[in-house]
């Protein structure tokens, strides 16, 4: 983790983070123990001044809160610093110790990444859970400044008094940072787009600790970046949004038996090709806590309004698609449709893969998906619709590249490591079968980080204009912990 300068006719070790691209240079011709102490030197040095220029907690192994503040949502780590930021100022110190000490760092949102990005072993966690103001800034606009930290619960709550609502993901203690760099496939995604759709302006904090504000007039091809391309150029720590009106909406379920899959998914997804926008919803089935292949599929639903007559209209051909068992669809405020989180006993894994359809391969996917579903074994399968105000966003406009897909779908495996890992070659049989009719990915929803994942995620035009911002922004990978693209 060294570099070698010359100066003065003196060598001096120059701690710097490696990166692609980047040459490893030799100690050879440095004593091992000049080596060590320089390392240790600046560190101390840059630990000195993180102390001095920090404001908000430092938290290290053996304090009271490490055992919570080590772990993410769904990973468990082993930091050396875990660093919880007060303002702006204090992320940037963050930013610059990292760099300046070499060590990892993830950065943390709301923490639910399946991947894990939000803790390490070793480096160091920068924690955004403080910056979670929410303030409108500007009624006759909609405006909303967003702290990085804040999640979409939070979001909800405080936009209800205000009768306003953001297009966003679905459950309260998701991070709005995580989820909208990435996307966000909510509960009005069809009729507001994504959640990165509603984006106008962000800030962000560089990998030289700097401060920009990015949006279609200043710095735009960091702000294209940061609306698709993850954690890759930067940490967000405010976020500004364009809300909209919102009432209260038709939100619930409507269960059919699971031996009618096949008929009710191909006709949830040829009504929803046709159905109002307003009405955005996600087939679920083969629950392994419901039955597995006898669980009954799930069809959830919300309907942005709160007119009656328009929404039972909207929503009576789901109800005639087969034998309903359950319907619980009920008028509610829009912040009750947020989910709480599940946090997974110590132990449990959760294995998630994602991939796109696109309208011609609708048929095949849920042919096989209902299959699957019908076998033992089955990972949980869920179904969301896409397409409407998603598909009107020109491709190149965001770093997102899915415009096209109908449908985006999931499956989930989850159990102890040794289920899990035994699972894993039927699972690989399942996606080879799927392999020809799916595209890309979801990054949101993958629990993996591979070269394929990331190739997935961004196709190659994407990937690379993607690499050229980072290669501007991030020369040096210091933002890796992602699903992760190279500066080139």
């Amino acid at each position: 983790m060294a570099a070698l300068s010359q100066g003065s006719g003196r060598r001096h070790l120059v701690f710097v983070q490696h990166a692609a691209g980047r040459r490893r240079l030799s100690a050879r011709s440095v004593p091992t123990t000049s080596f060590l102490l320089c390392g240790r030197n600046v560190m101390s040095s840059a630990l000195e001044t993180l102390r001095r220029d920090f404001g908000g907690d430092i938290i290290e192994p053996g304090g009271a809160e490490y055992e919570s503040a080590s772990r993410s949502v769904l990973s468990s780590g082993s930091p050396a610093y875990v660093l919880r930021p007060e303002s702006v100022g204090d992320v940037q110190a963050g930013v610059r110790f990292a760099a300046g000490a070499g060590l990892v760092l993830s950065v943390r949102g709301g923490g639910h990444g399946f991947a894990g990005f939000g803790t390490n072993d070793g480096g160091i966690v920068i924690d955004l859970s403080r910056l979670a103001n929410v303030e409108l800034i500007d009624k006759e606009r909609h405006l909303v400044r967003i702290g990085g930290g804040a999640t979409w619960g939070q979001v909800a709550a405080a936009l209800a008094p205000h009768g306003l609502a953001i297009s966003s993901g679905d459950t309260k203690s998701v991070g709005v940072g995580g989820l909208t760099l990435t996307g966000g496939i909510g509960w009005k995604v069809r009729k507001y787009g994504l959640a990165l759709d509603n984006v106008v302006a962000a800030e962000v904090v560089t990998a030289d600790g700097e401060v920009l504000h990015a949006s279609a007039q200043d710095n735009p091809e960091l702000f294209w970046a940061i609306r698709g391309g993850g954690g890759n150029v930067g940490i967000v720590t405010a976020f500004e949004f364009a809300a909209h009106p919102t009432t209260d909406v038709f939100y619930g379920k409507i269960s059919f038996p699971a031996s009618e899959a096949a008929a009710v998914l191909q006709g949830w997804a040829d009504y929803l090709r046709t159905a109002p926008e307003e009405l955005t919803s996600i087939a679920s089935f083969a629950n392994p806590f419901a039955g597995g292949p006898e669980a009954p599929v799930e069809i959830h639903l919300a309907f942005d309004g709160d007119d009656t007559e328009l929404a039972t209209k909207a929503i009576d051909p789901i109800r005639r698609l087969g034998t309903v068992i359950a319907d619980d669809v009920a008028l509610k405020p829009y912040a009750d449709t947020l989910v709480d989180g599940v946090t997974p006993p110590p132990g449990i894994r959760l294995v998630t893969r994602s991939a796109f359809v696109d309208r011609e391969s609708v048929p095949e996917v849920l042919q096989i998906l209902a299959e699957v579903g019908a076998s033992e074994g089955s990972p949980f399968i869920a179904v969301r619709s896409v397409g409407g105000a998603v598909a009107r966003v020109p491709d190149d406009a965001t770093a997102y590249a899915h415009r096209r897909a109908e449908l985006m779908f999931v499956t989930t495996t989850a159990g102890p490591a040794p289920v899990v890992e035994a699972a894993g070659p039927a699972l690989e049989a399942i996606w080879a079968r799927l392999a020809p009719h799916v595209n890309g990915a979801y990054a949101n929803f993958l629990a993996s980080a591979t070269e394929e994942d990331v190739a997935a995620i961004y196709p190659a035009q994407t990937y690379e204009r993607l690499a050229a911002v980072k290669r501007q922004y991030d020369p040096g990978n210091l933002f890796a912990r992602n699903h992760n693209v190279r500066p080139q």
